[in-house]
């Protein structure tokens, strides 16, 4: 029997829980990252479309054009969303 001082075999982490594994390359960009971009199209939702590095940027209230500064707020593994800064 193993005392509640000892913990369990898995440490403090419950069964099943485990880091979710990310495959493919990581995002080059960050929560939080400043970058100055131009917005190259529009996406169905209405938002401009800039890229880095390739990466896809969703950014509102832009035009196709524009060129922008942005922070990035939101990162998913295919894309992230920014808003224009000043």
């Amino acid at each position: 029997m193993v005392s509640e001082l000892e913990g369990n075999r898995f440490g403090d982490r419950k069964f099943g829980d485990r880091p979710r594994r990310r495959f493919g390359p990581q995002p080059p960009v960050k929560v939080g990252e400043r970058y100055r971009v131009k917005i190259e199209s529009m996406g169905k939702g209405g938002d401009g479309i800039a890229r880095i590095k390739g990466f896809v940027i969703f950014v509102p209230k832009t035009n196709v054009g524009d060129e922008v500064e942005i922070v990035i707020n939101s990162v998913k593994q295919k894309f992230a969303f920014g808003e224009v800064v000043g």
